[in-house]
């Protein structure tokens, strides 16, 4: 299938798109939007808190998504994006971007995703989403995290087809888009389903009672 036949569209930013109009971005045909928040054990998006904030006064669907390094403590990793994001009824789940090794091994940087996994599933209560690039995902993570949603990267018409056959539950098709709100370019995705699919994938009220502390 191709990138125009999938109807929820979304896309997904970092303090590179600089300061956004999240209200002229809410009354375009955006049904999400997923913004960097964390990276490594200390570095947070300079812009995350205004974006976050603003993506929520506009009740825009909201994700928010961490770049992993595989050579940093896992913990630390975790509890920087823990401290710097509280998830609410109707967010997306937390997100996990995986496109680099740091030069760990391939069974290490298995490992230490799933502690990230692991220990972010047990404080929000909802199993996290998986960001990665179809080749990378091909050569490092396949077979392997099969019951979190996936987030593919690969740029294009078609849609990506994993090695394994997994379907993807977001694609993101391209990087040099322009959006009503946005000064920059910024990248567009795809969601495998509709509005409805997309709001049972989001926060339920019953696991905001959930947390867990370094």
């Amino acid at each position: 299938m191709r990138r125009r036949d999938f109807a929820v569209q979304g896309i997904d930013v970092s303090h590179y798109q600089k300061h956004i109009n999240w209200q002229e971005v809410a009354t375009q045909n955006i049904s999400f939007a997923f913004v960097k928040a964390t990276e490594g054990a200390t570095i947070k998006d300079t812009l995350f808190d205004i974006n976050w904030r603003d993506m929520g006064r506009v009740k825009l669907r909201r994700g928010a998504y961490h770049f992993f390094r595989p050579s940093i403590p896992t913990y630390k990793q975790v509890f920087n994006f823990i401290d710097a994001v509280k998830l609410n009824t109707g967010d997306l789940p937390p997100v996990l971007d995986v496109e680099v090794t740091d030069n760990v091994s391939p069974t290490a940087l298995v490992n230490r995703v799933q502690s990230w996994l692991t220990i972010a599933e047990l404080h929000y209560g909802v199993k996290p989403i998986i960001y990665t690039n179809a080749s990378f995902y091909n050569r490092y993570l396949v077979g392997h995290f099969n019951d979190y949603p996936l987030w593919i990267a690969r740029y294009g018409i078609y849609e990506p087809l994993q090695h394994d056959g997994r379907r993807w539950t977001f694609w993101q098709y391209g990087n040099q888009f322009r959006v009503g709100g946005i000064k920059n370019v910024v990248d567009l995705n795809a969601f495998y389903g509709t509005e409805a699919d997309l709001y049972e994938l989001c926060i339920p009220t019953f696991t905001l009672s959930r947390g867990v502390k370094p």
